[in-house]
């Protein structure tokens, strides 16, 4: 014999039963009592025996005849197992591949460092890590998630901010070693300059010119030194001793803590009107694996 397929009618006898009431178990599932009535009746019709007990007016006494007080055990166990695999179905909906966009600078000097923290909170998912300096068509390539730097406004993408972040000046510490060398901004006059191109002509992004004049420097040539279009880059030219970085801050971190950098002139504080963005589809908002990854980075980046 077949397996019951009214699972709707199977609810509707079993809140029946436990409420010993159509009007009460129609309370519970958002229906009517003439709904639930019914439901129950397509389940006797189906099974070809009542479940309840009735008299001799018809009407429901709502109390299970034998055969059903017997089986109603096992359909709460059912039920329980039931809802049990909708839960490890939602855990699975966070496994499987998740692609992520990064560009290549904020998955060198950010993500990567600290992936290893989702892949033990997530040992189920694979990340697939999307690196471009482009934009990314998220339907068209199959992108979950990201992450961007901007104003935090992007067509048919929801943004929840990640990072704020300032501008300041590094270099390596050999560079410091000659007494009073990069005593003063002044000073950077006779220095390389390695400039980051990575956001060249975006409106807002900080530059060489509006640092020093934040500084209060007029006579340093900016046109002159190391054009880079890659911030991970630019910071591994000035690690190397090649000049004078004017680095972002979330990309330095890591290479300052470290000692491989430090950082210049740390009394001028200069805030970008730029930050990082977690960006996605609305329309995905929801999915388990989508909400894993961004709990998981707006938590380690809250951590630093």
């Amino acid at each position: 014999m077949k397996a019951p397929v009214h699972l709707n009618a199977l609810r509707a006898f079993e809140a029946s039963a436990r409420h010993q009431s159509f009007s009460a178990a129609a309370i519970e599932l958002h229906v009517t009592p003439a709904a639930v009535g019914q439901l129950v009746r397509t389940l006797e019709e189906w099974l070809g025996t009542p479940v309840f007990l009735r008299n001799n007016s018809g009407r429901a006494r709502l109390v299970p005849t034998e055969a059903a007080e017997r089986a109603l055990s096992e359909i709460r166990a059912g039920f329980d197992r039931l809802a049990l695999g909708l839960e490890r179905l939602k855990e699975g909906a966070a496994s499987g591949v998740l692609t992520v966009t990064v560009s290549p600078a904020f998955a060198a000097k950010w993500l990567l460092p600290r992936i290893d923290g989702f892949h033990t909170a997530w040992p189920d998912t694979d990340l697939r890590l999307d690196t471009s300096l482009r934009g990314v068509d998220f339907v068209a390539q199959r992108v979950d998630i990201g992450v961007r730097y901007g104003t935090g406004s992007w067509p048919r993408l929801a943004a929840d901010k990640l990072m704020d972040e300032e501008v300041y000046l590094v270099c390596s510490p050999k560079l410091l070693v000659e007494p009073g060398r990069l005593q003063t901004p002044a000073d950077l006059s006779w220095e390389t300059l390695i400039d980051d191109l990575s956001m060249d002509g975006h409106s807002g992004f900080p530059t060489w010119d509006s640092w020093l004049q934040k500084a209060g420097v007029i006579e340093v040539a900016t046109k002159r030194g190391m054009r880079i279009n890659n911030s991970a880059a630019v910071l591994q030219a000035a690690i190397d001793g090649l000049g004078i970085a004017l680095a972002r801050s979330v990309m330095a971190r890591d290479d300052l803590a470290a000692g491989r950098l430090v950082r210049l002139f740390p009394e001028i504080n200069y805030a970008s009107e730029l930050a990082y963005y977690v960006v996605y589809r609305p329309e995905c908002a929801s999915l388990p694996k989508l909400i894993a990854f961004r709990d998981w980075i707006i938590g380690a980046a809250n951590a630093g």
